[in-house]
Order: C-alpha cells, then structure tokens, then sequence
C-alpha cells in the first residue's frame, strides 16, 4: 500500500520537474498527473480498509 501511495506521489513530482526543465512537456503530462489524486485517495481507502479489517476496527 504504501509503495502504491510513494509511486503515484513520485510521479507528480517526476512530472513537476520535467515540466519545469521542459514546459513544452505540459500538455503531456497534464493527463498523466491529473489522474494521480484518484489513485491516490483510492489506495489509502483500501489501506484504511484492510488496516481497520486487520485490527476489528468498526465504524459507527
């Protein structure tokens, strides 16, 4: 889980710096970086998940 949070987060930040030597890159990279908050959110949801699973957490 957390490698999947450590990717996405580097990849944004891959793409910062591409673009900042590279502006022309923007456009390209726009999509790439546009999609990362939805996986990010999406893989701390199923860390949350599995780690309230794993320790009986419940909500009420």
């Amino acid at each position: 889980m957390r490698h999947d949070i450590n990717n996405h987060l580097a990849l944004v930040l891959a793409a910062a710096e591409i673009i900042k030597k590279k502006p022309d890159a923007l456009e390209r990279m726009l999509a790439t970086v546009a999609e990362q908050p939805a996986k990010i959110t999406a893989a701390t949801r199923k860390f949350s998940a599995e780690f309230e699973q794993t320790f009986g957490i419940t909500r009420p």
